[in-house]
């Protein structure tokens, strides 16, 4: 299944992200798949082990991800992901 990635304007601020189209079953499948050619990006929103780093969230179809381990979140037809930078501090 096609997804669509798409990144905000906060993030794409620090680096050039444009939207992605990819094709996989879960999240870690369309985002593997979709930052495969820019490591530099992947690396801002996935540790080394593959997991969303902690500054970092990701809605699917308007909902948080449940899964921000292993992201295993599944994607359906013309689903919309979207990675922000999450706020935190006080």
């Amino acid at each position: 299944m096609v997804a669509k990635v798409r990144f905000t304007s906060h993030l794409v601020r620090h680096r050039p992200a444009p939207m992605i189209d990819a094709a996989g079953a879960t999240v870690a499948e369309v985002l593997a798949a979709g930052l495969a050619g820019d490591d530099l990006l992947r690396s801002y929103v996935l540790d080394e082990q593959g997991r969303l780093r902690k500054h970092v969230t990701i809605y699917l179809d308007g909902s948080v991800i449940t899964d921000r381990l292993r992201l295993s979140d599944p994607v359906g037809p013309q689903t919309e992901i979207y990675v922000l930078q999450a706020l935190s501090g006080g």
